[in-house]
């Protein structure tokens, strides 16, 4: 029995996905990985391979100086792995060699990818062939813009950056050289977005183009996708709007940009990858500490489930938001898109954002700790509250941008950000359902009584 329960669905992604940043760190550890010259050590190649199975973005090095083109080969497959999910390879392999995958394997499927019942033969398809159209036409277009750049390998690795909401660049500066270049911004910000929908909804979008041939047999949206599509560009343009009210009458960002058309393509941009991937086309140091909480509200939040991004997913936080919203009114029930929400889901929703903020306090008080004086790590201050509290975000959110702090870390400090990352591409629900699937279950329940609260 504890056996069973140690190797159970909640518990097999787990596993898998450690075992793959395994595999990925000793790979990126191996001196043909690297430029003559250069190394990784071994908590940078861990937190490397972290960061590209869990596709954050985060990177202790300059991957363009550092890493040898095995490398960067290397990287791409780890984090293509990481975005199409574990478990997603593992079951094509069972399909392809027993043309049958078992129930255990397609429940944790299914709780890592989709909602509901569903013919994972089917499935498995279906995402494969999303996936890697959507990659192949991103590489394809970036390869035909700037065949200079974005060489055949360079847009591929790019392409599958975009789509899996990794946010690693071939280039030193990320996607600086590009700031003003709207194709490839335009290019970029598509596929991020489409990768960060979740496959769900990008099989009904295929079934509404194809007529119900391919994807899912449906005519228009369902409830979920119109939430998930309607809350992630809602998210885009609040947090645009806001960025462009707080940066255009700053002096200081004046200075960095040439106009204001210039400003709002940068930031929207930002608005888009800040809720999903690591891209960046400025350095988001330069922003002002209101537009970076305005960045890591996006980061919490995430994009859709089942989809590459992290965070707490954009339905829990239309489910927060409707709660908020009834208690304010003094209505009973929460109704979203014509339907009520379950007590469930509402419950389900607060845990997670709880969880969520309770990980984030953590991980900065253990920040303030190992990168400050307290621990010995700095003689000085240390790195500011500001950018630690950045750092965690956008590692518990597998976002990627940084404000420059990542390579600056002790390697108590990348331990760290090295579970974050982890617990946020498991998610921090699965994470507690996989523990709480290792307990005996109670076979009582103990009286209730009332209590004051408020």
């Amino acid at each position: 029995m504890p056996h069973k329960r140690f190797l159970s669905p909640y518990t097999w992604p787990v596993l898998s996905f450690a075992v793959v940043i395994i595999i990925g760190a000793l790979l990126l550890s191996l001196p043909a990985s690297c430029r003559q010259g250069t190394g990784l050590s071994l908590i940078d190649a861990c937190f490397l391979a972290t960061s590209a199975v869990c596709v954050t973005g985060l990177t202790p090095v300059d991957i363009s100086a550092v890493l040898s083109p095995f490398g960067k080969i290397v990287l791409l497959c780890l984090f293509q792995t990481g975005g199409l999910g574990v478990m997603t390879y593992t079951s094509l392999i069972f399909l392809l060699w027993r043309n049958h995958v078992p129930f255990n394997n397609r429940e944790a499927v299914g709780q890592a990818l989709l909602w509901g019942d569903f013919s994972l033969s089917a499935f498995l398809k279906q995402v494969l062939g999303l996936v890697l159209g959507i990659e192949v036409v991103t590489a394809l277009a970036l390869w035909c813009y700037d065949p200079v750049f974005f060489y055949p390998f360079s847009a591929v690795f790019h392409a599958v950056s975009a789509f899996c909401n990794a946010g690693f660049s071939l280039c030193s500066s990320n996607l600086a050289p590009f700031r003003n270049d709207v194709a490839v911004n335009v290019i970029v910000a598509v596929c991020v977005f489409l990768g960060g929908i979740g496959f769900g909804v990008l099989r009904e979008f295929l079934g509404i183009c194809t007529g119900g041939r391919l994807g899912a047999p449906v005519q228009q949206l369902s409830r979920f996708s119109r939430i998930v599509i309607k809350t992630s560009l809602l998210l885009i343009l609040v947090g645009w709007g806001l960025m462009f009210c707080l940066e255009f009458f700053r002096p200081s960002m004046a200075q960095q940009v040439s106009s204001p058309w210039e400003l709002a393509g940068v930031l929207l941009f930002h608005a888009s990858a800040a809720r999903t991937a690591g891209f960046a086309t400025i350095d988001v140091a330069m922003l002002s500490q209101a537009s970076l909480m305005v960045l890591m509200a996006l980061m919490f939040i995430g994009g859709g489930p089942g989809s590459c991004a992290g965070g707490i997913k954009v339905v829990a936080f239309r489910v927060l938001a409707g709660y908020i919203a009834s208690q304010l009114r003094g209505d009973r029930q929460i109704v979203l898109e014509g339907r009520g929400v379950p007590a469930e889901n509402v419950a389900r929703a607060l845990t997670l954002f709880f969880l969520y903020s309770i990980a984030i306090a953590l991980c900065l008080l253990l920040l303030n700790i190992t990168e400050s004086d307290i621990a010995g790590t700095h003689t000085g201050q240390g790195l500011s509250l500001s950018a630690l509290l950045f750092e965690a975000v956008s590692a518990l959110g597998t976002v990627g941008l940084s404000l420059n702090a990542t390579p600056e870390l002790s390697v108590t400090g990348k331990g760290i950000l090295i579970f974050c990352m982890f617990a946020g591409r498991m998610g921090m629900l699965s994470l507690l359902m996989a523990v709480q699937s290792l307990q005996a279950k109670k076979a009582y329940s103990v009286a209730e009584a009332q209590l004051p609260i408020g």
